[in-house]
């Protein structure tokens, strides 16, 4: 009889890919067709980053990779720019998720918002270096800064729509 064990793994990809789908459809939507003085948080993002330090084995790099570049796609940033940015923050807080778990919800969020002003940092110098148009340095900061106050409500949501809370802290190799 087969283990449900990878079944359960499978599943809980799918819903990650899913809920990403979700949120970059929701993001295409044409709700505002003025230009926006500040910018709403990346919820895709935060999300990204949430089960990367909670369930590092339901957001595995190729998954978080693709995902990405989708996103880098549609929504006509420039192609992989976000999604090399991205994988390499996930990677940086998949290799500290021990301590980051061990240090509290605090430190989590703490990690989680170096991380997204990390990403949106580096991806405006790329863009300002190869001279790609960019968004205003303003806007940058505040969908930063949107991103890193929506963590804990990701967090809350995560925990209670899907289940996804602070469990044990994995300490086994993560595997794909």
């Amino acid at each position: 009889m087969a283990s449900p064990r990878p079944t359960r793994l499978w599943l809980g990809r799918a819903g990650l890919a899913a809920l990403a789908l979700v949120l970059i459809i929701a993001r295409l939507l044409p709700l505002d067709t003025l230009p926006p003085r500040w910018a709403g948080p990346d919820l895709l993002l935060a999300v990204l980053l949430l089960w990367t330090l909670r369930r590092p084995r339901l957001a595995p790099v190729w998954l978080i990779a693709g995902v990405v570049l989708l996103a880098d796609f549609l929504f006509q940033r420039p192609p992989g720019l976000m999604a090399a940015l991205t994988v390499i923050a996930t990677e940086m807080l998949r290799r500290r998720q021990p301590r980051l778990r061990a240090g509290g919800f605090g430190v989590e969020w703490a990690a989680a918002a170096l991380a997204v002003a990390g990403i949106l940092a580096t991806a405006q110098a790329v863009m300002l270096i190869a001279m790609i148009p960019a968004p205003p340095p303003g806007l940058v900061a505040s969908q930063a800064l949107a991103t890193a106050l929506a963590y804990p409500l990701a967090a809350f949501a995560a925990r209670w729509l899907f289940g996804i809370a602070r469990g044990p802290i994995d300490t086994r190799r993560i595997s794909a």
